[in-house]
């Protein structure tokens, strides 16, 4: 079992930053691949990008990449989501996922833990 907790959201101006983070408890944290996903209202869960256990390679969705940056550090067990150039199409409410086995995935389905979400609104 591992627990996954996010903070870090809030309300930001259009071209401003947010570094979100996703604290884990249980399990040891490196043996999970991490995935960032979000959901606006009405719309469906969608991938924002993923990082291996190993933290070595890391992936993004085409809607993100280029201004945002996923890493963690696995002796504090914490992922992290840097956006940044946020837009206000980028308003969602965030969540981090713990995958554990094999390689990170795109499918939010794939992932077997899941935070609570953090809300993030962009203003224009």
């Amino acid at each position: 079992q591992v627990q996954l907790v996010e903070s870090g959201g809030g309300l930001v101006q259009a071209g401003g930053s947010l570094r979100l983070s996703c604290a884990a408890s249980g399990r040891t944290f490196s043996y999970y691949a991490m995935g960032w996903f979000r959901q606006a209202p009405g719309k469906e869960r969608e991938f924002v990008g993923a990082i291996t256990g190993s933290g070595s390679s890391t992936y993004y969705a085409d809607s993100v990449k280029g201004r945002t940056t996923i890493s963690r550090d696995n002796a504090k067990g914490t992922a992290f989501l840097q956006m940044n150039s946020l837009k206000p199409e980028d308003t969602a409410v965030y969540y981090c996922a713990a995958k554990s086995r094999g390689y990170w995935s795109t499918d939010w389905y794939a992932y077997d833990y899941w935070g609570q979400g953090t809300q993030v609104t962009v203003s224009s």
